[in-house]
């Protein structure tokens, strides 16, 4: 609130002064002759009345007349001049000389000096002099007030929208925090209720179409399951039973076929679990070394390719962290999978922790990412080359879990270039309280 009453009393205030400053230059300079002639009419009688003080004594006492008439009418300055003097510009000399009166306009208009030929040589000017410090003073005190109560004036304006404002930014963040049944409940008298009615409903379709499509996904997943373990059970009573070399092996075809399949159905479930953003992530102080160990453990049987090297990298001293122990390792395995799937003989894996968070790496020498791909492959069902089988290619939901993994802890993960040449994965964790 305070950047927008700032900024707003900054344009008003400004606007303020500018249209003070300018408008009335601006009305003056179109109306000149109109005020011109107002302040000579309103000067006539006053003019008159010197002129005739004036004219009634020689004009060798008109100095010693216009020194006791200053006095008199001071702080107005009465003075003696001449029709000819510089200070006159060439018009008021020949209107001066002419026999009619100058006039010279001030701020908003009004008269700041007022010369009456008495001849042809001499001239009685009556000049107002600028206003003394203390009346400058209280004119800007008057100011400062008008803007003091310009900046009350906005705050009450503003208050009220503040607070609508304030609520639908809490909605709209607890919504993406999973609560997905939560509304403004602006009334719609405010002056953004139209918005919030549009928000709210907005709220309402969202709530609805996600939580049918997790129950469609959630359903069909299951329903699946049920059936496609009823296959892998005959088929392997099947293959128990003498059959002819080529009928086995098309049956051993179709039981990997149903494995991929309930594999597929399992990643789906894994995802759908991770699309709930109410889910609050399990948080654990674990060791890293052991952590990472444990992780690598798992993939014992694929490392013992002799010609897969598997590097770790521990960098300074890797105290405990907290963390989700399932999530993270799902992440790390998916990413090591990639790796394994896609490297040409070398894999590393690299471990940082600093006060904000730890860093963790994996890196390959396979062929890389392309700059354009290196976001969509977090999309669900993206494969960076269509022209591999689910064999070598997957099913293209493994970095989608991964990086959904990730960001249920308020991390993230990204693709990058890899100094072995491949791709790099860099998962960020931030530190969190136990």
């Amino acid at each position: 609130m305070l950047k927008i009453l700032v900024r707003l009393y900054l344009i008003t205030i400004v606007t303020f002064s500018a249209a003070i400053y300018l408008v009335p230059e601006l009305v003056i300079g179109v109306f000149h002759e109109r005020f011109m002639r107002y302040n000579m009419d309103q000067s006539r009688g006053l003019q008159s009345l010197l002129v005739e003080q004036f004219r009634q004594v020689p004009e060798e006492r008109w100095q010693a007349m216009a020194t006791q008439l200053d006095q008199r009418f001071a702080p107005l300055q009465v003075a003696l001049v001449r029709v000819d003097d510089m200070t006159f510009s060439a018009p008021e000399q020949r209107r001066l000389r002419a026999g009619e009166d100058v006039i010279r306009l001030g701020d908003w208009g009004t008269r700041t000096l007022a010369v009456s030929p008495l001849n042809g040589q001499w001239a009685v000017s009556l000049e107002v002099p600028p206003d003394p410090l203390d009346v400058n003073l209280l004119y800007w005190s008057m100011n400062v007030l008008i803007g003091a109560a310009l900046l009350a004036c906005l705050l009450f304006w503003l208050r009220p929208h503040w607070r609508d404002l304030e609520r639908l930014k809490q909605t709209a963040r607890r919504l993406g925090q999973g609560q997905l049944s939560e509304r403004t409940n602006i009334p719609p008298r405010s002056n953004i209720g139209e918005l919030a009615a549009v928000f709210d409903t907005m709220a309402d379709d969202i709530e609805c179409l996600l939580n049918q499509q997790r129950d469609l996904l959630n359903a069909v997943s299951h329903e699946l399951r049920t059936p496609l373990t009823r296959l892998d059970f005959g088929l392997a009573l099947a293959l128990s039973e003498d059959l002819p070399p080529a009928s086995r092996d098309r049956l051993q075809g179709l039981v990997a076929h149903i494995r991929e399949l309930d594999e597929l159905v399992l990643e789906l479930l894994s995802y759908s679990r991770l699309q709930n953003p109410a889910r609050l992530p399990e948080r654990v102080m674990v060791s890293l070394d052991e952590f990472v160990d444990s992780i690598l453990g798992s993939f014992d049987e694929e490392l013992e390719a002799p010609d897969t090297v598997l590097d770790v990298l521990m960098h300074g001293s890797l105290d405990r962290f907290v963390l989700d122990p399932r999530l993270t390792a799902r992440a790390v395995q998916n990413l090591l999978r990639n790796a394994m799937r896609y490297c040409e003989r070398r894999i590393q894996i690299g471990v940082r922790v600093n006060p904000e968070g730890c860093e963790l790496w994996v890196d390959d020498d396979g062929i890389g990412i392309p700059e354009p791909d290196r976001e969509r492959i977090f999309e669900p069902f993206y494969r960076l080359d269509r022209s591999r089988d689910r064999a070598t290619g997957g099913f293209g939901l493994g970095l989608a879990i991964s990086r959904r993994a990730l960001e249920a802890q308020g991390g993230t993960l990204t693709a990058e270039p890899s100094p072995l040449g491949g791709a790099r994965f860099r998962l960020w964790l931030p530190t969190v309280a136990c």
